[in-house]
């Protein structure tokens, strides 16, 4: 461990204690005198100093998680007497399923498994006052339609990112800044075999994208609300590409690691930590990642509390761990992603880290379409318009796959 993650660790240990010390007496806010309301999860204390209390009597908490993003967890065992737990899920569909078992307190869950978790009541609202981090996080990602709802916050923003172009520069030209590389039909014929695809129906909204730039008269305005002629068109799009894609790659990233580094894949849609990975490898693997100039899909992930959680302390107490400054920093940079608390910057072992991912630049961030779920209302004014839903795009995608 390095000496600056040496500090982040015995930070993170005084900031959990003196950040809930400092809050002991807050009350629960808009709750019943019983301690109920429409946030509270049974066995959940009704003030800090309570859940601190609770938290070291559960001594768990489980977690439904995107590979790396559970940070600090041996500080934050130290600190709240809570172990951590986790599970990986390979996708959002996953993630839903695993959470659904009933088996695990919380999730870090993408806008297309948040708003489902909503929808179906998988997943309580919070109370932001038992959260005292959460003051902290940036207003522009708050009170967003993949993490709120009625006007309350379910769970806490983790971070943020866009999904990158990348290539091999060494096989497709340094200066590729549009995605018709992997879209137009010479550049297809060109990577025939070599392009690399994330494996999820969300993905159609990345194609839904490229037609926004391209064809004008479907009218596409947001590629998650997509009417019946939209998403044909999309999926058509899609159906002509799926045969010079090399590999559909799955939520974990390794395969498509490997995939880059033996030169089986050489251009195609990624996260920033397979970046990260390619080009801190020894030897480097030669690729760029550009957000391209038509915009791209991207993410902001919520750490959120399963609704009949078995440790509902420790996960109150994991919620306010992730967004503070020290696992911020730590998550910003094992996976490469812009934290969404900017005290993280100042504690990132690289110090330009947060200038790198964008992070208190709202501006670069106007064309990254964050994922969402796919409902039948297209947020038309008078309802006129029908939009096509996730199950849908579920029945699509298997299609496209073949």
């Amino acid at each position: 461990m390095s000496g600056s993650r040496s500090r982040l660790a015995r930070w993170a240990v005084a900031g959990l204690i003196v950040g809930a010390l400092s809050i002991v007496a807050a009350g629960c806010g808009g709750g019943d005198d019983d301690g109920g309301g429409d946030w509270q999860v049974a066995g959940l204390g009704s003030s800090l100093e309570e859940i601190q209390e609770l938290a070291r009597e559960e001594g768990e908490v489980n977690l439904v998680q995107w590979e790396n993003y559970a940070q600090l967890t041996d500080e934050f065992r130290a600190a709240t007497g809570c172990t951590v737990n986790t599970k990986n899920g390979g996708s959002s569909d996953e993630m839903i399923t695993l959470i659904q078992t009933g088996e695990y307190d919380g999730v870090s869950a993408s806008g297309n498994a948040s708003v489902r978790l909503m929808t179906t009541g998988d997943v309580s609202p919070i109370n932001d006052e038992l959260v005292p981090n959460y003051a902290d996080v940036q207003e522009g990602i708050k009170n967003q339609d993949y993490n709120s709802r009625d006007g309350e916050p379910y769970g806490v923003p983790h971070g943020r990112g866009p999904n990158y172009l990348m290539y091999r520069t060494d096989e497709v030209p340094e200066d590729t800044t549009s995605w018709n590389v992997i879209w137009d039909d010479a550049e297809l014929e060109k990577y025939d075999g070599k392009i690399s695809i994330y494996d999820d129906s969300i993905f159609i909204a990345d194609a839904a994208l490229w037609l926004k730039a391209t064809q004008p008269e479907l009218e596409i305005d947001d590629p998650y609300q997509l009417n019946q002629e939209q998403f044909d068109a999309a999926v058509a799009l899609l159906k002509k590409q799926a045969p010079f894609v090399g590999e559909y790659w799955p939520g974990t990233p390794a395969t498509q690691i490997a995939a880059y580094t033996n030169g089986d894949s050489v251009v195609g849609t990624t996260w920033p930590y397979q970046y990260l990975q390619l080009t801190n490898a020894d030897p480097a693997v030669p690729v760029a990642a550009v957000k391209p100039e038509e915009g791209t899909t991207g993410w902001s992930d919520t750490w959120m509390i399963y609704s009949d959680a078995q440790n509902p302390n420790c996960m109150y107490l994991w919620m306010d761990h992730m967004i503070s400054p020290e696992a911020q920093a730590a998550v910003a940079e094992g996976f490469g992603e812009a934290p969404v608390n900017l005290e993280a910057c100042d504690l990132t072992e690289n110090p330009d880290h947060c200038e790198q991912f964008h992070a208190d630049d709202e501006s670069w961030w106007d064309d990254v379409y964050y994922w969402t779920t796919p409902v039948a209302d297209c947020g038309d004014d008078d309802d006129s318009t029908t939009c096509v839903t996730q199950e849908d795009w579920k029945t699509a995608w298997t299609e496209i796959r073949g």
